[in-house]
Parts: C-alpha cells; sequence; structure tokens
C-alpha cells in the first residue's frame, strides 16, 4: 500500500487502475500536491468526438493542471501503441515537468515500462482481410492463425488484440511473440518511476459505473451521440468507448433509452473484469492503492 503523500516530487508517476476508479482525480491530487503535467494513457481517450462518453477531462479540470495526448487524435484516424509512445517520448524530452501518467490501457503502461517491439506498420489491404475475416466468422477466424507463444500472451477474448496478432503475423511472416522477444529497451523502466494501480473491489467499482453513466447522460452524453451519429461507423477505433454502440442505436430507434442505459452499464462493468484480471496478472511490482 502507498501513501500519496510519500510519493517523490522528481520521479514520473504511473496511475493504472480500473474504469471509473478515480484515476484521473488521484492524478490532480499529485499535481496539486507536488507538481506535474498529466499525461494520458487511456487508448479512447486519446480521440476526440466522444468527449463525454470517454470522460476526458473537462474544462475544470483542464484549468487545473497542464493535460496532454486528450483528445488530440481525429474520431476517424487509427492509433496504436506505439504512435502513443512516440508522442510520450516526445513529452519525457520537451516538457520540464515531471509526467503523471493516468489511464486505464494496460498495454500502453506494458510498453512504457518494459519496451515495445518496432513492428512495421500494417498494410492496408491486410486490414481489410482481417476486417471482413472478423465480421464474417468471428475471433475464431483470427485465433486460427496464431502461434501458441502468442495465444498465451494475448486476451484472447479482446477483438482489438487478436486482430493486431493476426495482422502482425500475415504482414511480417514473424509471430507477435516473436518481435516481443526482441523488443528494445523500455521509456521509463519501472524503477525510475512510481507505478501506482487502483485495486477496486467489485460491487463498489459498479456502483460508480452506473452513477457515472447516468450522470454522463445528465450531462449530455445523447446529444455528444447524435453529433456522432452522422459519422458513425463500427471499425473506427473511438467507436469502442463503451456506451457509444448502445447510444447510437437507441438515436437509430432501434433500442429504448433504458435498454442503451443497461447495456452501457454491463458493458463497462465486462470491461473493468478484465481491466482487473489484466492489472492483477500483469502488475504485481505496482504499489497497490486500494478502494475504497
Amino acid at each position: 500500500m502507498i501513501d500519496i503523500k510519500s510519493i517523490p516530487a522528481d520521479l514520473p508517476v504511473l496511475i493504472a487502475g480500473p474504469t471509473a476508479a478515480g484515476k484521473s482525480m488521484l492524478a490532480l491530487k499529485i499535481a496539486d500536491t507536488s507538481g506535474g503535467v498529466i499525461v494520458n494513457a487511456d487508448a479512447l481517450q486519446v480521440f476526440d468526438g466522444w468527449r463525454i462518453l470517454t470522460a476526458r477531462p473537462d474544462d475544470h479540470d483542464l484549468g487545473l493542471a497542464e493535460h496532454l495526448l486528450y483528445g488530440h487524435v481525429p474520431f476517424n484516424r487509427d492509433y496504436s501503441v506505439g504512435r502513443w509512445l512516440r508522442d510520450v517520448a516526445q513529452i519525457l524530452d520537451k516538457s520540464p515537468d515531471r509526467p503523471i501518467i493516468v489511464g486505464g490501457t494496460g498495454l500502453y503502461f506494458k510498453a512504457l515500462t518494459e519496451g515495445l517491439a518496432n513492428i512495421p506498420a500494417t498494410p492496408p489491404e491486410i486490414r481489410m482481410r482481417a476486417d471482413q475475416l472478423l465480421a464474417d466468422h468471428g475471433l475464431d477466424a483470427l485465433l486460427i492463425g496464431l502461434d501458441p507463444a502468442t495465444l498465451a500472451r494475448i486476451d484472447r477474448k479482446n477483438p482489438v488484440r487478436v486482430q493486431r496478432a493476426w495482422e502482425v503475423q500475415q504482414a511480417t511472416g514473424r509471430s507477435l511473440a516473436a518481435w516481443q522477444d526482441i523488443t528494445p529497451p523500455p521509456l521509463l523502466p519501472l524503477e525510475q518511476c512510481t507505478p501506482i494501480v487502483l485495486n477496486a473491489e467489485r460491487d463498489w467499482l459498479n456502483t460508480r459505473i452506473d452513477r457515472r453513466f447516468d450522470l454522463m447522460l445528465k450531462g449530455g452524453a445523447l446529444k455528444e451521440a447524435r453529433a456522432m451519429e452522422p459519422h458513425w461507423n463500427p471499425a473506427h477505433l473511438s467507436a469502442k468507448a463503451i456506451g457509444a454502440p448502445q447510444l447510437i442505436a437507441h438515436i437509430r430507434g432501434e433500442i429504448t433509452l433504458d435498454q442503451a442505459r443497461d447495456g452501457a452499464r454491463i458493458a463497462s462493468h465486462q470491461y473493468a473484469k478484465r481491466q482487473r484480471t489484466w492489472f492483477r496478472a500483469r502488475m504485481g511490482g505496482w504499489h497497490p492503492l486500494r478502494l475504497p
């Protein structure tokens, strides 16, 4: 267990944890106490368009501390772990302030603290083949093409991670696991940071998730979804925002608002469960901060 009052002011801080656990609030508290610039490590908060639904910092929070890598990628563009790591490297090179890197995307933190293989970009035609296979036959059609080492390392229920592994194999002739085995040194080794992982009790967290989604609805999530509906494309990475498919379906008259709310809550609970499992398995060297 870590006491945030004991966090060194001269070391980068990493804050990981499940959705709705209070990561952003903790980052602001640390920035206010000992200084620092807050850097996003959430794979959905990098996109513009879905500000409310992805819980990006509001104007009030942006006024309390400098925030970087939030909403800087157009919603219809791709964005990768490698791109994020390059963006963070630029911040580390140029910013005089210590970074407080906060988010719920475990792969971002893994790449940051353990290194990332320099895998070539996927050609568009291979991406299209993968999209078609996934749409026509589901995850099994992609999983069957992966080697045992890669299967042992990835989340086989996560379509984005499975498709990425399949694309790497097809594009390079080398498995994702093989690329990972020749990974260069990390940008921020764990021992050079203060790494904090929030451990949230399930029922407490699910209650917070439900309450937060209701606040999102009151705060304009439906208006945001209506603005995004003409541009809706489920293939966009930004479309993975929890609740986005449900709200779009409601706007299009396919389901009621109550059904959309229930579906979004369930999806958030499932996502939080996957996050907690991931953090427990891979963040044993991090300082735990138990909640509530």
